[in-house]
Formats: structure tokens, sequence, C-alpha cells
């Protein structure tokens, strides 16, 4: 079995770059393109990506799972393998031709036809990714680098053929077409060292179930999180989107980073409880709780602070329209990636299915509740609200059923002492905020803040995992003695 702590580097690296990269190059683009049409773009993809939804269902979870149940038996991992790849690919199949008849029924998506059409290639050939599969048998280290190579040929093509405002379609094929693509060739080829595509005997029988279960669970979640954009693009237009996208840039490269830790531990956490280890089980989800809390406090805090110059350096003055939803999602960061915690980590190696769906229903109500009260009135700030008040109520669902199945309850106390330790730069984020308008002093008391917040957790607040690993990292560790 691969080394935990190196999975999580691998994982962190690979998720954070399906952000990061984009990061890179969309100060650029927004700039270029203009608001109107981001905004545009992330409407077509928010469709696209519902589309996908229904192609994926709980292929995502439920691959993982099985894989990773597998073991080395690579007979039995081909078999649940190939069963897995059969059902996705039917329902992919059914996901984009129901796709094609609302291009050409639906108004304002065939208004946007050629980008349609393009995200239209995206969805056939997105199961062929099989990135569950890689993510069973742990196996980050090659998806990591084959996701570095492909990232940095989009960031270079990026610069070479986006130059004005007409290259919109460009710009949607390659964030869209071209990285899929490109990653589902070299994950199909690269999986045959694993496992063997089987084409007689498929069963789908022992999937079905969990299958529409858990793909129900992200269906509903979609209802506060990819439908936010598309009904705010129905609601709003493509401006409002593109303040929305914009606020939410920032937001999902700072989740990627513990949704990688995350992703790493689920099979772990299943492999613990099949062993009967439950105690270590429980030892796991305090180390996830404290690197979550010492990871994203301090961003929660620094994020809403100086979310105005956030904001124009990622995008310019033309996306001032981002600021106030941007620090009404940023607290989804620590909330977001504490529900991980308790549905990843705890109740899907649980496998309880039932309350993971009963979750989803309570958000999706809320959800879409919010949705047609505050959208058309507040329009993105309105998205940003509902998506706070939906994760919300996932979350406190979520601590029931893991409080009435493990009786494991919220870490207050430990939440706390994580608050008390950022009261401090805090107020002097506050201070230098209103002090001084001149960025490069703002940006070096930032960097100070960022020091004493590692200082103060890894030595002060002790989070296990990273002082492990700089343990093993000597000359890390003596150069952050030094300084």
């Amino acid at each position: 079995m691969a080394s935990l702590k190196k999975n999580v580097i691998y994982s962190s690296i690979l998720t954070c770059a399906g952000y990061v990269f984009p990061l890179i190059t969309y100060p650029y683009v927004s700039r270029v393109l203009g608001v109107t049409n981001i905004g545009t773009c992330n409407f077509v993809d928010s469709i696209i990506n519902y589309f996908s939804l229904f192609s994926m269902m709980g292929i995502g979870t439920i691959g993982v799972r099985e894989i990773a149940a597998c073991g080395n038996d690579i007979n039995k991992r081909s078999r649940v393998f190939s069963n897995l790849f059969w059902l996705n690919g039917l329902a992919t199949l059914i996901s984009c031709l129901a796709l094609l008849i609302a291009i050409f029924t639906v108004k304002q998506l065939y208004e946007n036809l050629e980008l349609m059409l393009i995200g239209f290639v995206k969805l056939a050939t997105s199961f062929l990714a099989i990135e569950w599969f890689f993510r069973g048998i742990e196996n980050f280290k090659y998806i990591t680098q084959r996701s570095l190579f492909v990232k940095c040929l989009y960031v270079i093509a990026v610069f070479v053929f986006i130059h004005d405002k007409n290259d919109i379609i460009i710009y949607y094929f390659l964030s869209g077409v071209f990285i899929t693509s490109i990653n589902a060739f070299l994950n199909i080829n690269y999986a045959r060292k694993f496992v063997h595509l089987l084409k007689k005997g498929i069963t789908f029988k022992p999937y079905l179930k969990p299958f529409f279960i858990l793909g129900f669970y992200t269906l509903l979640t979609s209802m506060y999180t990819t439908f936010n954009t598309a009904f705010l693009g129905f609601e709003g237009g493509p401006t409002e989107v593109g303040y929305y996208a914009t606020a939410t840039k920032l937001f999902t490269v700072i989740l990627s980073l513990y949704t990688a830790f995350t992703t790493v531990m689920m099979p772990r956490m299943s492999s613990l409880l099949a062993e009967g280890k439950i105690e270590e089980f429980k030892s796991k989800l305090n180390t996830s709780n404290d690197l979550l809390m010492g990871f994203t406090l301090p961003l929660v805090i620094i994020g809403f602070i100086f979310a105005p110059e956030i904001v124009r350096i990622i995008s310019g003055k033309e996306y001032e329209g981002a600021i106030v939803p941007m620090r009404i999602i940023m607290p989804l960061v620590f909330i977001i990636g504490y529900e991980q915690i308790l549905v990843i980590q705890t109740l899907m190696p649980l496998k309880k299915d039932k309350a993971i769906f009963i979750n989803s229903v309570i958000g999706a109500i809320v959800g879409i509740a919010l949705n047609v009260i505050l959208v058309p009135l507040y329009k993105s700030i309105g998205s940003s609200v509902v998506w706070l008040c939906s994760e919300f109520s996932v979350f406190a669902s979520a601590q029931y059923f893991v409080i009435k199945y493990t009786k494991i309850t919220f870490p207050l106390k430990r939440l706390g002492y994580f608050l008390s330790l950022s009261i401090l730069p805090a107020l002097i984020c506050f201070g230098i905020r209103y002090i001084t308008d001149n960025i490069f002093i703002r940006l070096s008391v930032l960097v100070l803040v960022a020091i004493y917040y590692f200082y103060v957790y890894v030595y002060v607040a002790k989070i296990g995992l990273v002082r492990n690993i700089l343990s093993k990292n000597h000359k890390i560790a003596s150069f952050l003695r030094i300084i």
C-alpha cells in the first residue's frame, strides 16, 4: 500500500493543479475576454457539468471504494473495473442524447450553439478519464505527473492562442475538450498495466443501488453548487455569472488543497474499517480535523479582509462586483472542508449511503427554495448566500448522522483554540487594511502573517501530519528553525 504522506502530497499537487493552472491564466484571460464572455463560458460549462453529473452518477465514489477493496487481485479488479466502466459508458450515452435535445430546444442554450457543441464533446469523452480507478489503487504519482504535463500544455496554449474577445470559442475548447481528451487518452492507455477491460460477463446489478443513491446525492448536492451558476445565468445573465465565477475562483483553489487530502483518506479509512481498526480510524479523523482548522481558518480570515485586493489582482477593476460574493462564500472553505470529513472520511467508509442521501435532500431543498427567492433579486450576491446557507444545512445534517453512528461530536473546543490563535493576525490584517493603501505593504504583512500561522500551528498547535512530514525533511526543518 502506498505511503499515506506521499499520497497526500501527490494528491495535493494533482487536485490543486486543476485549479492553480487555470488561475495562472485567469488574470490574463479575464482581462482579454471581459466579464461577459467569462460569464458566458461559465454558464455553458455549468450546463455541461450538470449533464456530466448524470453520466457519472455515483461512479466516482463507488469506483474508489470497490477498486480499493479488490486489493492486488487483478482478476477481481478487472471484473469490477469493467462492470463500472461499461455502466459509466451507458450513462454517458444517455446523457449525451439528452444534452443534444436540450441544446436544440432551449433558447438560451441554442444561442450559444458553438460553445454547447464543444461542451458536448467534453461530455462524450469525460467517462474515459477513469480517475476513480487510479484513486482506488492509490496510484497518485502517475496521475499527478500526467496532470502537470497536460496543464503545462494548457497554459502555453492559452497564451499562444487567446488574444482578444473573439477568441472565446478557442478558450472554451482549451479549458474543456483539450484537457479532458488528453487526460482520457493517457489514462486509458496507462490503465492497461493494472487492469484488463472485459467485454463478456458484464453485470451492473451489484452496483445499481449505490450508483443511483450516491448519484442522486451528487445531483442533489449540485442543486446548491452547479445549479447556482446555471440558474444565475438564466436569471441574471452572463455578467453576473462572471462576477460569481470570479468570486469562487480563489475559493476553489483553497478548497482543492484540502479536498486532495480528503480524497486520499477515503480509501484508507475504508481499509481501516474493513480491518476493524476503529481506534486508528478515530485517530485519523482527529488528524483531519486539526489539519482542516489549521489550514482553512487563516485563509478564511485573510480572504475576507483582503477580498478587494484579491479580486483586482485576479481579474481587474471590471470585476469589482465579485468582492461582496467572495466575502460571503469564504466561510465555506471551512464548512465544506469539515463536511468532507463527515461525509467522505466517515459516512462513506461506513457505507451509510442513506444518511448521505438525506443530507443532500436537505441541502437541495434549502438551495432550490433560496435560489428562487434570492437570485432574481440579488443576482450573484444572492447565489453566494444560497450556497452558504445550503452548505451549512448539509453540515448540520451530516454532523447529526456522524454522532448517531459513531458518537463522534463536533470538535468545538479545538475550534475555539484555533480561533484564539487567529485573533492577533486578524486584528493586524484589519488594521493594515485601513491604515495604508500601499499594496506592497499589505502583501508584506500577509507574508508575515503566513509565517506566524505556520510556526504557531506546527510548533504550538502541533498538527501531527505536518510535523511528521517536516521531521522526515531535515533540511527544511533546520532551515525553519534558523529563520
